[in-house]
Parts: C-alpha cells; sequence; structure tokens
C-alpha cells in the first residue's frame, strides 16, 4: 500500500530544498521526527506509476478543462551524468545538444487549460536490452518499447480518463503518419505538428491516387497563408502553413505545420500551436523548482520514485499558482528569501552568543 503521507511529505521537501535532497536531510529537517530509514523504506517500497500521477492531478484537471485545452507529448532528459547506469539511466541521444547525454528519459503528457499546465501521464524510457553495435563493437543498450509506441500509449490514457480536449501538439520527433492516423482515427482528436522539409506530399486527391508526390521544401506555399495537401501515408486531407522566424543568432528559420482539423486559419493554427511552448517550461520548472535532478538515489526503483515525487511537486506548485497568482520561479523566490531571513536571524542570534562569551567578530 501506497505511503501518501510520507508522499506529501516528501514533495514538500523537494519544494522548500535549495540544494540536494537526501534521507538525512528530510530527517533533519524534521528534527528527527522522521527517521532516515523511513524516508529510504518509502523510496524503495512500491513503485509509483503513471496512475499514481493521475491520482494526484485528476483533482486540478477537472477544475481547470475546457475543450480550448490541449494535450502536449513530449520528451526530456534529466541529466545523471555522475550516476552509475542502470535501465532508466542510460545513454540517450539529445536533440536540443546534438549528442548523447546520460540520464533518465522520460515522456510526459501534459494537459493545458486556463492558463494551468498539469502532468496528467508519463513513462520513463527503459533501455533493457543490451545488444553489441556492429558499427563500433560496443556494448549498448536500447527499449523495447520505441517513443512514438509510449506517444500513443500515453494518449489513450488521457481519452480513457476523460479529460477534455481538442487538439494534441508534440514536436517534430512524433510527427509520424502512423501517430497522425492514431490520433485522428482512433482516438478522434485533431492535431497541429511540425514537418521536416523532405516529407512527401501530394498537392490534391488526384495527385495522391496517382502517386505524384513531392518533397515539402518544394513546395510554394506563402508565409501567413494555408493550402491543403496529403501526407504520404495519411488518408485524409491535412492544412499546411509555412512559418519564417528570426532565430538568436540574426539567421531565419521555417517552420512548417500540419493540421488535421481543415477548418482552421492560419491565425488559429499557429495560435494553438504556440501553447506547446508549455512543455518547455514545464521542463525547466520540474529540473529547477521541483528538485528533479537534486537526487543523489542509487537504485532504479528509488531514482524513479524520486523522479514521480518531483510530478507531484511541480503539481503543488501549480496549485499555489492558482491561489497565489504567482508562477513558479516566482513561488520558489519568496521560500528562498524567507529562508534566508530565517537564517540571518539565527547568525545575529549566534554572534550575540559568542559576544557574551568575550568573542569579538571585529577585526582589531
Amino acid at each position: 500500500m501506497k505511503n501518501n503521507k510520507m508522499l506529501d511529505l516528501y514533495t514538500d521537501y523537494l519544494l522548500s530544498s535549495f540544494s540536494y535532497t537526501t534521507s538525512t536531510g528530510l530527517s533533519e529537517l524534521s528534527d528527527g521526527a522522521i527517521s532516515h530509514d523511513k524516508v529510504t523504506r518509502f523510496l524503495r517500497w512500491e513503485e509509483y506509476t503513471s496512475k499514481d500521477l493521475w491520482k494526484q492531478s485528476k483533482s486540478l484537471v477537472r477544475e481547470v478543462e475546457s475543450e480550448e485545452g490541449v494535450m502536449i507529448i513530449d520528451d526530456s532528459i534529466e541529466n545523471k551524468q555522475y550516476t552509475d547506469e542502470n535501465d532508466i539511466i542510460c545513454w540517450h541521444f539529445d536533440h536540443a545538444k546534438g549528442r548523447a547525454v546520460k540520464g533518465i528519459n522520460f515522456i510526459t503528457s501534459l494537459y493545458y487549460s486556463k492558463g494551468y499546465s498539469i502532468p496528467v501521464g508519463y513513462e520513463i524510457v527503459e533501455k533493457t536490452e543490451k545488444y553489441t553495435d556492429p558499427k563500433d563493437g560496443k556494448e549498448k543498450r536500447r527499449s523495447t518499447r520505441t517513443k512514438n509506441e509510449i506517444f500513443r500509449d500515453l494518449l489513450n490514457s488521457c481519452v480513457q480518463n476523460r479529460i477534455l480536449f481538442t487538439f494534441v501538439l508534440a514536436d517534430i520527433w512524433y510527427a509520424s503518419a502512423e501517430n497522425m492516423v492514431y490520433i485522428k482515427k482512433k482516438v478522434h482528436k485533431d492535431f497541429i505538428m511540425p514537418l521536416k522539409s523532405n516529407r512527401k506530399l501530394a498537392l490534391s486527391k488526384e495527385d495522391r491516387e496517382k502517386g505524384k508526390w513531392v518533397k515539402l521544401e518544394s513546395v510554394d506555399i506563402k508565409q501567413n497563408s494555408i493550402k491543403e495537401i496529403f501526407l504520404e501515408g495519411v488518408e485524409f486531407p491535412l492544412l499546411l502553413c509555412k512559418q519564417i522566424f528570426t532565430n538568436d543568432d540574426g539567421s531565419t528559420g521555417i517552420l512548417y505545420l500540419v493540421c488535421s482539423d481543415v477548418s482552421q486559419t492560419y491565425d488559429s493554427m499557429t495560435t494553438i500551436y504556440k501553447k506547446r511552448w508549455k512543455v518547455e517550461e514545464y521542463h525547466k520548472s520540474l529540473k529547477c523548482n521541483a528538485c528533479l535532478e537534486k537526487s543523489p538515489t542509487k537504485t532504479r526503483r528509488t531514482q524513479a520514485n524520486h523522479f514521480f515525487a518531483s510530478l507531484c511537486a511541480f503539481i503543488k506548485l501549480e496549485k499555489l499558482k492558482m491561489s497565489e497568482k504567482r508562477n513558479h520561479f516566482a513561488l520558489k523566490a519568496r521560500l528562498y528569501i524567507n529562508a534566508l531571513k530565517s537564517a540571518y536571524s539565527e547568525l545575529q542570534k549566534q554572534k550575540i552568543n559568542a559576544e557574551l562569551n568575550n568573542i569579538s567578530f571585529v577585526n582589531a
């Protein structure tokens, strides 16, 4: 039986901490009322899962859900560079850095509605199979499930939990034809996703039937306009639009978006897709404000349970955001200032005691 009281205490500890979170640290915080062993047993005892996360997030979802809500599914990596490798802490390719990094690769279904972001499902990528890479002869790990399979399972759970949303948003790595068909035909939702410039498409139904495919990059489409197209492997029509943006270094880039709801306009498509950025804010807050990467846990189960607790801590921050009308970083900053004031006050008391014992703090 899962210990919800300890989970509540542990997540409060994560939100209150500004450094590494340990069993000893929580015990000391409680002045010994909670023993080191009790915290360790909590992390080791029974593994939490995505179903447990839904129990934690359900009430908040029901409070803010709406038809305008969107489901964002994306993955990130919790950096664990100096931790021993196991089934969940291993090497993964980081698209942002363009290289492999060591850590926990996780995929989240994040519900965004009325200004609130709520994780409603997740899965940690487990690389349980070992194999020898024929290219370099080195032993490596791989998962028995692809990220696209996990993507579809997470989406299916959202539908089964009857969460109100119309659009699924994802980045370019999940924009496969199989995922698009699953979203539209299996779970009866719509999607907006970016495409790589080398994807093949037909400019009309007749072209599709004749097999006249062209690469996306060769299609003449003006900025701020939309075009109906047929993507290879997808039997229903899609709306295509092109965004041109300026990078931080002054260079320009192009983003191609497709939408399964052909009644949308350019403005509505791009406005809805902007909400996908909320998952990046979620990843940042999870790491900075919920101590995701601040646990020196050693075993697979304790690492997975600490990860789960960080997700629950994020949900607590969203609830505090609702009542306090402050973002996560402002909430955490207020905790830090109060902690700093308490430390300063304690230092003054210690200085007074030292001076009473004839110890001077003034340089001669």
